[in-house]
């Protein structure tokens, strides 16, 4: 996963904590607007959350963010 889609996650992963706790769940959406502005890096995503990790559709931000920083 390129790097300036790590650091998307783990700020938007920072911030979804900060405001609503440390249980709050999100879908690899979150780290994209309503508009399909960059099919590619949304297509990583995904590959990255369905295809490489098999996660449900929401996951804790928390342990996406650990999983990014670890470098799965």
């Amino acid at each position: 996963m390129r790097q300036s889609l790590r650091e998307k996650i783990i700020q938007v992963c920072d911030s979804k904590i900060s405001s609503k706790g440390d249980n709050v769940g999100l879908s690899f959406y979150a780290f994209f607007s309503n508009k399909n502005e960059n099919p590619e890096l949304l297509m990583e995503a995904a590959t990255w959350w369905i295809q490489k990790h098999q996660l449900d559709h929401f996951v804790k931000a928390r342990i996406i963010k650990e999983m990014v920083e670890s470098g799965q």
